[in-house]
């Protein structure tokens, strides 16, 4: 069983399919082989011969697991032996022990504290020693909450019955020009900087107005322009303890730097897989979302009076668990915490639509699924408007933006940050992999052109006009997008990784070279297996490279990091796009090279302000290696072309507003179009 199990994971990463149903039978089956092996070894009914033909047999499925973690990023990370063990992975446990003849121990219960409600009691979470030790060193029972929840009144009147969180929402696409996004703000405060430090004026009027008594913030500050201080600092002003930080797992480490930099007063805690080696008596605790769900019972109980969720715009699907077990601590500590100290850090809080706001305005208690809710709900009755009269969206963006919206751009507010420019480098993919990604793409545009035409012919009528159906196009290019999402062979996602790999070698030779010529480079792309091909270029040519990706430990990356910041020798960063691209700062470079392209620019914006930022005293310039004559080129036009989903709901600009959707749809739509377009 668990031989067919791996050898099914093992043909979808080779297709390049990971669901998360095939993580979860990834990580199911390295549970149960672990246990096979210690049955194996304890068992003392085993001769020596057979125990050493089930050892090999099962080392045999351990190889391919190990083979298959390489190939896909997060993989790897499932083998750890503190690895998170979600719900759907222990039910497909035991349907696996039962289908294999198994009866399944039941599950122990999980610890408990006379301090934790039945409902956290009953949840398979952890609860650390030191937070139990804590609990006990209160005095004083456990309070009874039932009663204390805010009334968050919705003041029906005028406004009662409209549908509201749609126009809401519109109200920011409509923005024009000249019509920043950012909250009026208080004069610059440097009264809770600690000695020594140096806070921006930008970042000291924010912590001015968290001292002024505000408590809600979407920090939207451009990437690089210090929006951790400003958090730390605003919950020192606030004095909104104990601070629990919700942050991704690159950064954590880095977090409690922080803490201790600008809060040297306050102790800084960071929770590692079940937290035994966390300080339960901290007044910060940082705690990354990949382990939120095994914490969250506690945490909700803890007491905070503040929260903070760094890179925001990882919560927008609110259907993820990551997004409902943010938005559960979000109203737990709303509901036991008058006016607690609420922020959502992110220079990218618009990515795919404007419906990105949902999650991050319900975190911040602003709304929930169907309505404003409190402070926003009565300043909408305030504007004596309704979605019917003309002047409401702009009035009801204002009044969204007042509650704590907070939007600077470093041409604002720093300007002595030096330019930075993209440059693409045109690269021609000779040989057989530069064939093989160009034969592909013409059996993908013939898919296309066969089903256009079959879809021309079947119309009931037909029409005499001469040219090409662009409505017919976009239908043909939005279904091979869909077949493309569920389909494992060759679609537009797999060429883009595939001319990736064609262009890894190239770009890190090119890397090489600024290395050599202008000083530390950081480079980066989207899949490991480019990652694999670019350090063993770097190994070919003597290059000294630090590796930062998604699979490794905290302290491991945060080893590379300063490896790679602190030693002259090591000339590269090779980082992965998703589990490097944010948060961290690699202002020693000012050359950068992506080696693939993201889907949208603020995936791209993001990966260059890790050197694009406040301290940087050198021009940055972002070198994107771009495969000419292929779908590559058309995509990096694509994605200069629509970029302007924040600017324009953020900063005012009247750029049009796009997603990475659309981008995939129009480079499709674009290689139809010119199919259609050559003579038969």
């Amino acid at each position: 069983m668990l031989a067919r199990a791996v050898r099914e994971v093992e043909a979808a990463a080779q297709r390049g399919r990971i669901t998360p149903a095939t993580r979860t039978t990834f990580q199911v089956v390295a549970l149960l082989l672990r246990e096979e092996r210690a049955r194996v070894q304890a068992d003392a009914t085993l001769g020596d011969a057979r125990r050493t033909e089930q050892l090999k047999r099962l080392e045999g499925i351990a190889t391919i697991l190990a083979t298959t973690a390489v190939r896909e990023a997060g993989l790897l990370a499932l083998l750890a032996e503190d690895a998170v063990v979600t719900d759907s992975a222990r039910s497909l446990r035991r349907e696996m022990l039962r289908q294999a003849g198994i009866e399944p121990e039941p599950e122990p219960a999980p610890p408990t504290s006379p301090f934790l409600s039945s409902t956290t009691a009953n949840e398979h979470r952890v609860v650390p020693q030191s937070v139990i030790s804590r609990q006990l060193a209160n005095p004083f029972l456990a309070p009874d909450f039932s009663a204390a929840a805010p009334q968050r009144s919705t003041r029906a009147g005028r406004l009662a019955g409209w549908e509201l969180l749609g126009p809401l929402l519109s109200s920011f696409e409509r923005a024009g020009s000249g019509e920043p996004a950012c909250m009026p703000l208080p004069a610059p405060s440097t009264r809770f900087t600690p000695r020594g430090a140096e806070l921006m004026p930008h970042q000291a009027q924010l912590v001015a107005a968290a001292a002024a008594g505000h408590r809600t913030f979407l920090l939207a500050d451009e990437p690089g322009l210090g929006k951790t201080a400003q958090a730390l600092l605003a919950a020192e002003a606030a004095g909104a303890y104990p601070l629990l930080a919700v942050v991704p797992n690159v950064v954590k480490t880095n977090w409690a730097r922080e803490a201790q930099l600008w809060t040297p007063q306050r102790a800084a805690t960071v929770i590692h897989g079940n937290g035994e080696t966390i300080d339960g008596f901290a007044d910060i605790v940082v705690v990354n979302y990949e382990v939120l769900d095994r914490h969250v019972g506690w945490i909700g109980d803890f007491g905070f009076r503040g929260m903070v969720v760094d890179e925001a715009h990882f919560i927008k699907n609110k259907s993820s668990q990551r997004s409902q077990h943010v938005l559960e601590l979000s109203e737990r500590i709303r509901s036991r915490t008058p006016r607690p100290l609420l922020m959502a850090l992110t220079g990218t809080p618009l990515i795919n639509d404007i419906d990105d706001f949902r999650a991050i305005w319900q975190f911040l208690g602003w709304m929930d699924d169907a309505k404003p809710l409190g402070e926003l709900m009565a300043a909408l009755e305030d504007t004596g408007l309704t979605p019917a009269d003309p002047g409401f969206y702009a009035a009801a963006r204002t009044a969204v933006i007042d509650l704590g919206i907070v939007r600077r751009r470093k041409v604002d507010v720093a300007a002595d940050i030096p330019a930075r420019r993209i440059a693409d480098l045109p690269v021609e993919l000779d040989g057989a992999a530069g064939r093989s990604i160009r034969a592909a793409e013409r059996d993908l545009a013939r898919r296309m052109v066969k089903r256009y035409e079959t879809a021309l012919a079947a119309r009931s009528t037909v029409d005499d006009a001469d040219g090409i159906d662009p409505d017919l196009v976009r239908r043909v290019a939005r279904a091979e997008l869909k077949d493309a999402a569920t389909s494992t062979g060759e679609n537009v996602f797999s060429m883009m990784r595939r001319i990736g790999r064609a262009k890894a070698g190239l770009a890190a030779d090119y890397a090489a070279q600024l290395a050599r010529s202008a000083g530390k480079v950081v480079f980066f792309a989207k899949h490991v297996d480019v990652m694999d091909a670019a350090e063993e270029t770097f190994d070919k040519l003597g290059i000294r490279y630090s590796s930062i990706r998604g699979d490794q430990t905290s302290s491991a990356r945060q080893k590379n990091i300063d490896a790679f910041v602190k030693d002259a020798e090591v000339a590269v960063a090779v980082c992965s796009l998703t589990a490097a691209g944010v948060g961290l700062n690699l202002q020693v470079a000012s050359n950068i090279v992506l080696a693939e392209l993201s889907w949208t620019d603020a995936e791209q914006t993001q990966a260059i302000d890790r050197s694009h930022r406040i301290g940087q005293t050198e021009p940055v310039t972002a070198w994107r290696i771009i495969a000419a004559q292929t779908i590559d080129a058309r995509i990096a036009e694509l994605i200069d072309s629509k970029a302007g989903l924040a600017a324009r709901a953020l900063d005012g600009s009247d750029e049009e507003i796009a997603s990475s959707s659309d981008v995939q749809l129009e480079a499709l739509v674009a290689l139809l179009t010119d199919a259609l377009a050559v003579p038969a």
